[in-house]
């Protein structure tokens, strides 16, 4: 059996064995298993599908009252139906790529990704909408850089990790761990969170911190330095609400969004009143009446709100277990790779799951009125074709992580 990579201290995770049981263990009859998880990669169609069929529901009157559409009522689905397809085309570029590729590429496209975000600032250059400029444009669509900064942050941290291991473990000295394992990480981190904050785009860096801290919490990071950034967080936080008041409203209409229904309360107002209509079946695909011009932004940061008024209890529970699914395979595909001594790929696949976890969490909570209000779409359901491609691009990576397990154990090389 290959060697296990917590005797080298260069991962945590093992130390949660007895509480996980087998989960991610290596399989007794290797020569028997698949090529690649279908579980997983039905789960991600299964969601991709899900999300064509409510984009399409919950943005055809939207579409119909726009003339920037052209009145037409399948504006949005063609265009989504369209990122869907572009997506799943890079995915399959993405599945080629051998992760010893991806490690060596994760400093260059951490690069790239910076450079795109500060060219989002460039006046003339950047497009704003609403206020933020968080877009590129490209004529025929617009990028956003932050949804694809989010899968370069998953490969530089994991890189990082496994380049620093030496020096993020408590057995050196603190001082030691400090300057030379995770100072230059976190000085970098704070650059990037500055262009995020500076557009302003403050769930993309919400998720892209938990991404970063939760890599180098799995990778070994000394707990005394771990312990510490919790107890930093809420000043942080308190910090960024102060600099921008905006965020401090935002937090007490939603603690009780009905004291200005009309005003500061009004999205998550609307998205309340779906949950409550829809009740365990829903009322019916297409049914909806929140989605009539009353819910905003419908077909992206709140289609999970539409989805609980037209689907219902039962639709809702559909999508929150299909994404614990992804989560549950994200940890046991890394996990193996970590029992195989790939640590790098056991770091991307778990980074991978942080990312789709943190930013399906934030939005669910948000829909469900939980969690104050922020600009985060759906991984894989909502509107908006950035998010979409990277999404599809960082679950062909998590195939390509079992992949490489798989032929590992069938005693081929990778």
């Amino acid at each position: 059996m290959p060697r296990d990579v917590a005797a080298t201290g260069t991962l945590r995770s093992f130390g949660m064995r007895k509480a996980f049981g087998s989960i991610g263990a290596l399989p007794r009859n290797p020569r028997t298993m698949l090529v690649y998880d279908a579980s997983l990669a039905w789960a991600a169609i299964l969601l991709l599908a899900t999300g064509l069929v409510m984009v399409y529901s919950a943005s055809i009157v939207t579409a119909e009252a726009s003339a920037h559409t052209g009145n037409r009522a399948w504006y949005f689905l063609v265009r989504h139906a369209v990122f869907v397809a572009v997506g799943l085309a890079a995915a399959y570029v993405a599945f080629q790529v051998p992760m010893k590729g991806w490690q060596r590429l994760a400093p260059w496209l951490f690069l790239g990704g910076a450079a795109l975000l500060v060219l989002v600032l460039v006046p003339g250059v950047g497009k704003s909408v609403n206020g933020s400029r968080r877009w590129l444009s490209l004529f025929v669509v617009n990028l956003q850089p932050s949804e694809f900064m989010k899968l370069a942050v998953v490969l530089y941290a994991a890189s990082y990790a496994v380049r620093k291991a030496a020096f993020l473990h408590a057995q050196q000295p603190l001082r030691q761990t400090l300057v030379r394992g995770f100072l230059p990480l976190f000085v970098v981190m704070v650059a990037v969170g500055g262009l995020l904050l500076v557009e302003p785009d403050f769930g993309a860096f919400v998720v892209i911190v938990g991404i970063a801290f939760g890599i180098l919490f799995l990778g070994g990071l000394d707990w005394r330095l771990f312990l510490g950034l919790l107890l930093l967080l809420p000043i942080g936080l308190s910090a960024i609400l102060v600099a921008a008041p905006y965020r401090l409203q935002r937090l007490v209409a939603f603690l009780d969004p009905w004291s200005d229904p009309y005003g500061k309360g009004y999205q998550l107002s609307h998205s309340l009143i779906a949950f409550g209509r829809g009740e365990w079946a829903g009322v019916g695909l297409g049914a909806s009446v929140e989605k009539l011009l009353y819910l905003p932004e419908a077909h992206t940061d709140f289609l999970l709100a539409v989805t609980a008024e037209e689907l219902g209890f039962a639709g809702v529970s559909l999508v929150i277990g299909l994404f614990v699914w992804l989560l549950f395979r994200s940890y046991a595909i890394g996990r193996q790779a970590a029992l195989l001594s790939c640590p790098f790929s056991a770091l991307v696949a778990w980074g991978i799951g942080v990312w789709i976890g943190v930013q399906a969490f934030i939005n669910i909570g948000v829909n469900m009125g939980v969690l104050p209000t922020k600009g985060l779409t759906l991984p894989l359901l909502s509107f908006g074709g950035s998010g979409i491609v990277a999404n599809c691009i960082a679950l062909a990576i998590l195939l390509r992580v079992d992949y490489e397990n798989r032929r590992l154990l069938r005693g081929f090389t990778v």
